[in-house]
């Protein structure tokens, strides 16, 4: 009996070997995972993929190829495709998107007030607003050709915009083109990628001061007697001269297209009978300066401006075209109310 069961107990292991040797196929065949396909051969090393090469003679079943799509499927994928790639882009959130606008300290930069590092510390010192709101942080983005920006009460000119002072000789024409062919405004600006324009005028024998900029409002306002900017003159004329000359201006010359006042007057140098006498004006009609002295009995031998608004002619040369500074350009938007 006990030799019985120890045969049992071998019987029974060697049941469960014969099981596991069952699973095997009786022909030798790999395993899936053990197969290798898209060799020459097959499985079984002879054949193709889709050939009977395999053990046994049997292979893999050849693939019947797909059927063909007709056009009218083809062109509804296509519409289909199309419209999912003209879709609007979504717009992200800015913390996700490119932020707007330059930094401050970068647009003050540009416009000339120092290294970004001095910049920075303007804002530091809180002496930078923008649109009236005192900024106090580096990280401010503005948009130089929409926002106001302004250091210590005057506005930053921007790069769009330019600002010249030229010292017009005796001779020149107040045009930036002359159709005579005579020396003009024109003539000093050449080269110049934006289309400048004159601020008033100055007549061919006057000297002086004279403005250029492509900013359209602030020309506009700088002429417009409504916002009374003061211009002055320096005129050579023979004396002697009363002493109430200078009331006399200020009162009013009356000239065939009416009455004409001076704002200022004073005598600035006298040697003999030449007298060198400073008119300060608001007025700009045409010679006015020139009219007025004529018209109290002292005709101009030669006439220079030397001041527009809060801008100096200074020791500027005759002849000499510099750009301005953005104090001056911001003393000038100051004075008409930009």
């Amino acid at each position: 009996m006990r030799s019985s069961g120890r045969n049992s107990n071998r019987n029974y292991l060697g049941a469960g070997n014969s099981r596991d040797d069952r699973r095997q196929p009786a022909t030798g065949r790999p395993r899936p995972e053990e197969r290798r396909y898209g060799q020459s051969g097959g499985p079984g090393g002879s054949g193709g993929a889709g050939g009977s090469g395999g053990p046994g003679g049997q292979g893999r079943k050849k693939q019947r190829p797909a059927p063909a799509r007709s056009r009218e499927y083809d062109a509804q994928i296509e519409e289909r495709n199309r419209a999912r790639h003209d879709k609007p882009a979504v717009r992200l959130p800015k913390t996700f998107g490119e932020q707007e606008g330059e930094r401050l300290q970068k647009v003050l930069a540009r416009a000339g007030l120092g290294s970004r590092r001095a910049c920075e510390e303007l804002i530091e010192q809180a002496r930078v607003e923008v649109n009236g709101e005192i900024v106090t942080s580096q990280g401010r983005r503005v948009d130089p050709e929409r926002d106001e920006i302004k250091v210590d009460g005057l506005t930053v000119a921007t790069q769009s915009y330019l600002f010249f002072a030229l010292n017009k000789p005796a001779g020149v024409v107040s045009s930036m083109e002359d159709p005579e062919g005579r020396q003009c405004l024109g003539d000093y600006v050449q080269n110049r990628e934006t289309r400048l324009f004159h601020v008033g005028r100055l007549d061919t024998e006057t000297e002086g001061l004279i403005l250029l900029t492509n900013h359209g409002e602030l020309a506009h306002r700088l002429t417009h007697p409504r916002y009374g900017v003061a211009k002055t003159y320096l005129a050579a004329i023979q004396g002697p001269i009363p002493r109430d000359l200078g009331k006399r201006l200020k009162d009013g010359i009356r000239l065939e297209d009416g009455f004409a006042r001076a704002d200022h007057f004073r005598v600035v140098e006298n040697t003999g009978k030449n007298y060198l006498v400073e008119v300060t004006l608001h007025e700009g009609r045409k010679h006015i300066v020139r009219r007025m002295l004529a018209e109290a009995g002292f005709p101009v031998d030669k006439l220079v401006r030397t001041k527009f608004g809060p801008i100096a002619l200074g020791d500027q040369k005759s002849g000499w075209l510099r750009r301005m500074t953005n104090t001056e350009v911001g003393r000038l938007m100051k004075e008409v109310g930009l």
